[in-house]
C-alpha cells in the first residue's frame, strides 16, 4: 500500500457515491459498493485559524474506498484494484490517497502444480 496525493476525476451517483473514476488516462467503473468514513486531519498545520461553523472538511477528511475495474477491458479477466479517495468538501475535488495491493491470484495447491 502506498500513500499519495494525486488528483483524480470521479463521477458520482445522485446520492453522492463514486461510480466512475478516471486515473492516469484510464476510465474505471466501481465494481463493488464503496465504503465511506471520515478521518481527522491536522488542520492546525494547514490553517491559521478555524472560522466558527466550519467543522466539515476542516477537521475531517471524507474518504471513500472503491474497487475498480477498467471500463475498456474484459471485466472478468482483470483483478479489481482498490483505492482510497478523498473528497474535499468545499471544492468538490477528489484526490487519490492510497493504493492497496491487488488481491493475490488463487494459490496453486502442491498437488495441482505437478
Amino acid at each position: 500500500m502506498g500513500l499519495f496525493s494525486e488528483s483524480v476525476e470521479v463521477g458520482c451517483t445522485e446520492t453522492g457515491q463514486p461510480n466512475t473514476v478516471q486515473w492516469k488516462g484510464t476510465h474505471y467503473s466501481v465494481c463493488n459498493p464503496p465504503e465511506r468514513w471520515y478521518e481527522r486531519r491536522q488542520w492546525w498545520l494547514e490553517e491559521s485559524r478555524a472560522p466558527l461553523g466550519t467543522g466539515a472538511g476542516l477537521v475531517d477528511h471524507e474518504i471513500w474506498r472503491v474497487q475498480l475495474q477498467p471500463l475498456h477491458t474484459d471485466a472478468t479477466a482483470a483483478e479489481p484494484i482498490t483505492l482510497d479517495l478523498v473528497r474535499h468538501v468545499n471544492s468538490g475535488r477528489w484526490r487519490l490517497l492510497r493504493i492497496h495491493a491487488a488481491a493475490p491470484a488463487r494459490a496453486v495447491e502442491p498437488d495441482e502444480a505437478a
